[in-house]
């Protein structure tokens, strides 16, 4: 099989996927709660946003195993140098921030002292004692590792995008197997 017009493995597909809404998910749906008067209700609405964040990381892992293992399928041989040095870094960033967007999460939550519980029985462990002086600043980071999340995942579908309607390549349905390249 010619790896150049392949088309990615059905667990690259699922994760991809899975990461995908997860993301685009959690993010949103923290986006309308954080702003929410404290109450029993934003309680759960935390924890619901924290078992989504702590189920990205076992996929995100897995989306880079598979990457590792099985390697990127080539670019188009027509794609310019400066888009494969920046479908390189897209990827680079995104992989990035699947990791540091939970992790930040996750040590924000320890510094607060509130521990996940996942889906209210598996207790994850604390990674930092409760800190006051840290709660506040991983809450920032955590804050903008997610809008830069955001920007690069905007950036990626916009590539994918244009890759399928302007360019007329196959770059976006080596990811869908139900689309057809564009005519």
């Amino acid at each position: 099989m010619n790896r150049s017009s392949a088309r990615y493995g059905a667990t690259a597909i699922v994760s991809h996927g899975l990461l995908a809404l997860l993301i685009a998910g959690n993010f949103a749906f923290g986006l309308y709660f954080i702003d929410l008067p404290f109450s029993p209700q934003k309680l759960r609405y935390f924890s619901w946003h924290k078992w989504a964040g702590a189920l990205v990381l076992p996929i995100a892992a897995v989306l880079l195993a598979t990457r590792l293992i099985r390697g990127a399928i080539p670019l188009p041989a027509h794609m310019p140098a400066w888009e494969r040095r920046a479908s390189n870094w897209t990827h680079a960033l995104l992989y990035i921030a699947y990791f540091a967007s939970p992790l930040s999460g996750w040590l924000y939550s320890s510094a607060t002292g509130f521990q996940t519980v996942l889906f209210g029985v598996l207790p994850i462990p604390d990674l930092l004692p409760k800190s006051r002086e840290l709660a506040e600043p991983l809450k920032a980071a955590h804050h903008w590792i997610n809008y830069a999340l955001a920007a690069v995942v905007a950036l990626h579908v916009a590539a994918a995008i244009k890759h399928h309607f302007i360019d007329r390549d196959d770059v976006l349905v080596r990811m869908f197997p139900f689309l057809q390249k564009a005519p």
